[in-house]
């Protein structure tokens, strides 16, 4: 117990800085699958294990640890739920980004753009274009223009739109019909609020937000 301080000694392709530790020591040579299933394996490994996991008389959990750290712990006692709270730290939220890049391959990293190829797609046209099967020619025939080349430039959109930002937060499609089963689009965008309440009011649809009520009531209180 007091494992929670311990540090991690650096070694061969190792670093520990602030809290964070990264290990690059392990490689798999190309073609070698069994080491690639041990690496696979081993990284979707599950943050505890059943066989050393045991529930003591009093309630409370004991661990085993699988080897002994430096000051001599070999066993943490948590209760249940501080266990469980240690265990929902370490899952994600929902698309949640878990990448981080640093140095050059980070997003505002001067140099970024000398590692990362950017957007721009040159395509070379052929010296000579092939003759179409059936029709009598020569071999080839020469392209006007061939040392031009044509340069795209991809475009990103910087914002998602209404609909893709529903669907990537709340998993609901908006523009699902569900009489048809088609896709919808928007004819027109209604932002004045008494055009909206009009049209609200037309298909007897409520025209004002739910209340928002309280967690507990004040006959609640009064009970307990």
């Amino acid at each position: 117990m007091g494992c929670e301080h311990a540090e991690m000694k650096p070694g061969r392709c190792c670093a520990s800085i602030e809290g964070f530790s990264v290990h690059a020591g392990v490689g798999v040579p190309a073609r070698d699958r069994m080491r690639l299933e041990h690496l696979l394996r081993y990284a979707a490994r599950p943050p505890l294990s059943n066989e050393r996991l045991s529930l003591l008389p009093d309630g409370r959990l004991l661990y085993r640890l699988k080897r002994r750290w430096s000051d001599g712990t070999t066993h943490v006692i948590y209760e249940p739920m501080e266990l469980m709270e240690r265990l929902a730290a370490l899952v994600p939220p929902p698309r949640f980004n878990v990448t981080r890049y640093f140095g050059v391959l980070a997003p505002a990293a001067t140099f970024r753009s000398w590692i990362v190829p950017g957007g721009v797609t040159t395509i070379a046209p052929p010296a000579f274009m092939p003759p179409h099967p059936g029709c009598p020619g020569e071999a080839g025939t020469p392209v006007r223009g061939a040392a031009q080349t044509n340069t795209k430039q991809s475009k990103k959109r910087k914002n998602y739109s209404w609909a893709q930002l529903m669907m990537r937060v709340f998993e609901l499609d908006v523009l699902f019909c569900p009489r048809c089963g088609g896709r919808m689009r928007v004819m027109c965008p209604i932002n004045p609020p008494l055009a909206i309440e009009k049209i609200l009011g037309c298909l007897g649809l409520p025209t004002r937000a739910p209340p928002i009520a309280p967690a507990k009531s004040d006959r609640v209180n009064e009970l307990f």
